[in-house]
């Protein structure tokens, strides 16, 4: 029988779990507690936290939040990093972190729009540039061509001005008769 104080911190996951885009889960064991403090501030720097959850109120947050597809990524220690509006952000914190450090923490897999993710998809997604670098990129691109177009169009017009102002350079060092 639940107590009180379970079903709140499962209502309370249920809504942190609703919240985030992505939800990755890794297994700490044997990581010292200093390195798990510095790993949770580095993770806090960049909006992602870290949570260690018992399974057993991991996965009946996961129902409670519609997000079942997490069950399939929790085993052993496992503590689950969520948070920011973006999924490449706990991807790349928990990567950087990981090579940056050697840990031995070990990333189990995720949960990302209804699906889980293995561990090699989340590497992958934490290679993918943000939101934002995807769209200064699109931009750039989508001016190029504008650029381009302009410079084209510019182009007799510019010789035409030198053409002239040679011809005009020419006629001034002529002497006068």
């Amino acid at each position: 029988m639940p107590t009180d104080l379970k079903e709140q911190k499962v209502a309370e996951l249920a809504e942190l779990f609703s919240n985030s885009p992505i939800l990755i889960t890794a297994d700490y064991s044997g990581l010292p507690v200093g390195q798990m403090n510095e790993m949770r501030r580095s993770l806090q720097e960049q909006g992602v936290k870290f949570r260690v959850i018992k399974n057993s109120l991991a996965l009946l947050a996961a129902d409670a939040s519609g997000k079942t597809a997490l069950k399939e990524v929790i085993e052993g220690q496992t503590g689950i990093a969520f948070g920011g509006d973006e999924p490449t952000v706990p991807a790349k914190a928990l990567s950087d972190f990981v090579r940056r450090t050697r840990s031995s923490l070990k990333i189990l897999g995720a949960e990302f729009e209804g699906q889980a993710l293995n561990p090699q998809q989340v590497s992958q997604l934490a290679t993918l540039p943000s939101r934002d670098e995807l769209v200064s990129q699109l931009l750039a691109r989508m001016k190029s061509p504008m650029s381009g177009l302009v410079n084209v169009l510019n182009g007799p017009l510019g010789g035409l001005a030198r053409v002239l102002q040679q011809h005009a350079d020419n006629l001034a060092q002529q002497p006068a008769e």
